[in-house]
């Protein structure tokens, strides 16, 4: 049996600059003004699901959600080694909350077909939720090992993998059948660099909202759907799918799905009220080791 993989991927705003600023009257955040990176977590869930295509053969599939310059990230995961890229990016998915992105992630892999094993990051940086992997497998009725550190055995022939799993102060080994979602946490697997040949080869990769602009700058010279059928039969068609692509309900996707709301955002600045200058002596230090042993900080 050939493995199938779906690793779910997002673009995320590099929150090192996130500032009130940048957040508009909803609570929502203006993505615009943000540059926009490859989510961490989620690149070292893909690093897990290649080196399991290295040990067991078959094939990854990238899914994200989001707007149309993710592509930019997806072609990222075709330079590593994944040899299907999904675009699931439509206007009416804005603003969606944990419960709605569940929701439109698990419509679009039921579009996708069979799978043995989804993976995702842990969280994303832009939300530190952790809750989309887990709301995910719920919706698809399926299996679930979050935080994993480390897939120590996968049996495709029994359908059963065992993964290491982060807890509080250790970590824990468990086994659970196939299909299954699993969330990586930081540290899991240290992302390998780009394949210069693969590189080479899907930097012309393109979506259909890519292959759309390029129609448009050409003033009617190029027709898109003959464009659109050459990108695919060089197999570098990004795919992009839209809500009707999904069979998703409209109601339960974007803001219209999303019962969160962000009342709003403050900037915190910390600051120390008191300070103690401690001579840099030996009669400084043992004073200031005797003054920290009394208020039982440490000893």
């Amino acid at each position: 049996m050939s493995l199938h993989t779906i690793v779910l991927v997002k673009q995320v705003p590099d929150t090192s600059n996130i500032s009130g600023d940048v957040m508009r009257p909803d609570g929502t955040v203006n993505r615009a003004k943000l540059p926009a990176i490859f989510n961490p977590e989620d690149r070292e869930a893909l690093e897990l699901a290649l080196r399991l295509k290295d040990q067991h053969g078959g094939r990854v599939t990238v899914l994200t959600m989001g707007p149309p310059n993710a592509a930019n990230m997806l072609r990222d995961c075709l330079f590593m080694g994944a040899d299907r890229a999904i675009l699931v990016s439509d206007r009416r998915f804005a603003a969606a909350d944990t419960l709605a992105t569940s929701y439109a992630l698990a419509k679009a892999i039921h579009h996708i077909g069979e799978y043995d094993l989804i993976f995702g990051g842990r969280q994303a940086i832009d939300g530190d939720t952790a809750q989309v992997g887990p709301q995910t497998a719920e919706k698809l009725g399926i299996a679930q090992i979050t935080y994993t550190l480390e897939v120590q055995n996968l049996d495709l022939k029994k359908r059963i993998i065992r993964a290491k799993r982060a807890i509080k102060n250790g970590y824990e080994v468990l086994e659970a059948p196939l299909p299954i979602l699993l969330t990586v946490t930081k540290d899991a697997a240290e992302p390998r660099p780009f394949d210069v040949k693969r590189l080479c080869t899907y930097k012309r990769a393109q979506s259909k909202f890519e292959i759309q602009a390029t129609v448009d700058d050409s003033h009617d010279l190029i027709d898109l759907d003959e464009l659109l059928e050459q990108v695919k039969a060089d197999n570098l068609y990004i795919e992009t799918w839209n809500i009707e692509d999904i069979g998703a309900d409209v109601e339960m996707c974007g803001l219209a799905g999303s019962p969160t709301k962000v009342h709003k955002v403050e900037n915190v600045i910390l600051s120390g009220s008191e300070f103690k200058k401690v001579p840099a002596t030996p009669e400084g230090m043992d004073e200031m080791i005797t003054e920290l042993m009394q208020d039982h900080i440490f000893g």
